[in-house]
């Protein structure tokens, strides 16, 4: 699938959506990714694991990661399509963790995969995780990259694998425009929930 594939299959899930939303980074955007829209259709998500899986074939990938929640369901498709173990991460005590009895060898080579891109804040605490247990990233599949490729997660650049590019504005709270204009904000995903 070529970036336009990819798009025209997030618009014709309504995965994207227009409006004006708090992200989960805390910044305000014009446009929201709801992955979940595409997601629920095991066909679709397999299809753009199967990008991923493509992409990184020859890598000797070992074990596949994501982060919870999202990059559960990536890492799980893609861990299958490989033929290889899939584990994910999640927050204990506001600290991105492996739990469960998960654990990563030294020198295991290790698939990071996530869905949506603004900061790379989670995909770094990731990084971490990973490199904390001395494995080996081989890559990274992103979902949906809308940083401008300006994200950083501490790796190569070219290791770094977005199915789709999306640039967009994200503004900081006192500097959005839609909040001066009096726009309703839609808060998205499960981060504000109690």
């Amino acid at each position: 699938m070529n970036e336009k594939e990819v798009e025209a299959l997030l618009r014709k899930t309504k995965a994207i959506l227009e409006g004006h939303f708090l992200l989960t980074s805390g910044l305000h955007s014009p446009l929201y990714v709801e992955k979940f829209n595409v997601l629920q259709h095991p066909e679709y998500t397999e299809q753009l694991c199967r990008e991923f899986a493509e992409h990184f074939k020859d890598k000797g990938i070992q074990t596949v990661i994501g982060p919870a929640t999202g990059g559960i369901i990536l890492s799980q498709v893609t861990g299958r399509l490989l033929g290889v173990r899939s584990i994910f991460t999640e927050r204990e005590n506001g600290k991105m963790t492996l739990r469960r009895g998960f654990h990563i060898e030294p020198g295991e080579k290790v698939l990071i995969v996530e869905d949506i891109v603004t900061t790379g804040g989670s995909i770094k605490e990731v990084v971490d995780v990973v490199n904390k247990a001395h494995g080996d990233i081989v890559g990274i599949g992103l979902f949906v990259d809308r940083s401008g490729g300006t994200a950083d997660f501490g790796v190569p650049k070219e290791k770094v694998f977005p199915l789709l590019h999306l640039t967009v504005p994200t503004y900081k709270p006192e500097e959005c425009p839609l909040c001066k204009q009096g726009v309703a904000i839609t808060e998205r995903g499960s981060h504000h929930l109690k």
